[in-house]
């Protein structure tokens, strides 16, 4: 069973909760955490750079000049690549490409990053006490007292939660994630959990999937 440290508003552990989940480290390879990270950057792109070939260029396909007796090079159109305002050369097209984990590796991925935090006690839960408007000032208190404003900290948080994600949206080290939206990408970067007194459950239920 693994214990998580609740701290009060001074940054004192006040008591230890038990997590009625049976934490055991899965084996996996350094390649399954690279898949499972390059495939969350390669979805998120985009894809929507493009530029013109000389056949999308808005230019009339006259001949620019006659062929011959004009003193100049030769041309055939003002779409060329060689003019200026002219279609580009094997440039960027628009385009998707996505890449696909499986449901076994992506859970072995969490599986192994959270077995990671608990080892290294950086999970945190918070007792903050919750008003009817959000205050960034109390959420930099908080961190500052547990020692985290130099360090990156991902907060869950539930959806709709407004207070809570207005109070710690605008700390710079601080990357709100939804109970129901956890990445490899975003834990992996940032070894510090963080999540309120009042959401213990919700972060029972998500943790209770990744074993």
């Amino acid at each position: 069973m693994a214990a998580i440290r609740i701290f009060d508003n001074s940054g004192s552990s006040i008591e230890s909760l038990d997590v009625a989940v049976a934490v055991t480290k899965k084996d996996t390879s350094p390649k399954t955490f690279a898949l499972a990270i390059r495939a969350l950057l390669q979805n998120w792109r985009q894809g929507t750079v493009g530029c013109k070939s000389r056949g999308e260029v808005s230019y009339a396909n006259k001949k620019p000049w006659k062929q011959k007796g004009t003193g100049r090079a030769r041309a055939g159109s003002a779409r060329s690549p060689l003019w200026r305002g002219g279609g580009i050369t094997f440039g960027p097209q628009a385009r998707t490409r996505t890449l696909s984990v499986n449901a076994g590796q992506r859970l072995l991925v969490f599986n192994n990053l959270l077995f990671t935090a608990i080892e290294r006690d950086s999970i945190y839960c918070f007792d903050l006490p919750q008003g009817e408007k959000a205050s960034t000032k109390n959420a930099v208190q908080m961190l500052k007292k547990l020692g985290l404003t130099d360090k990156n900290v991902v907060l869950f948080v539930p959806f709709g939660d407004e207070v809570t994600f207005l109070s710690f949206c605008n700390i710079p080290n601080v990357r709100i994630l939804s109970f129901d939206e956890p990445n490899a990408y975003d834990l992996s970067r940032a070894p510090h959990w963080v999540f309120l007194k009042k959401d213990i459950d919700l972060f029972k239920e998500m943790i209770a999937r990744w074993n």
